[in-house]
């Protein structure tokens, strides 16, 4: 219980403060930043960074993840005349999309692993 209360404060305070600061981006997503943040802060001198509940809890959502794609799929059943007239530039966003962020992944990977062993960029 302790897990899922964490998990839902977490994207309650997200929402407020998106809301407050009136921020584009979502609530949901500010409160996975304030939850890393805290599991960071908490990562400080102990050896096991995470809670056992909310480990369990991250752990039963993973297995029911196929369960909240539902929802979306049904979205793409329900939008097919859209994505039959406009396939080219949504395929263009999700092939373009992908590309960009495996070269910021590695560019951020190249720079930290150089940054960690002393050697410039």
């Amino acid at each position: 219980m302790y897990g899922l209360l964490t998990l839902i404060a977490c994207e309650l305070a997200g929402a407020l403060i998106g809301e407050a600061l009136h921020l584009p981006i979502p609530g949901p997503v500010l409160g996975l930043f304030l939850l890393a943040a805290l599991l960071a802060w908490r990562m400080r001198g102990q050896t096991e960074p995470i809670p056992q509940d909310l480990g369990r809890t991250a752990d039963f959502l993973i297995q029911a993840m196929g369960l909240l794609f539902v929802p979306a799929g049904v979205g793409v059943i329900t939008e097919a005349s859209l994505l039959r007239t406009e396939w080219l530039p949504i395929a263009a966003a999700v092939v373009g999309s992908t590309i960009a962020s495996l070269a910021v992944t590695g560019l951020v990977l190249h720079r930290a692993l150089h940054a960690r062993h002393g050697r410039p960029a």
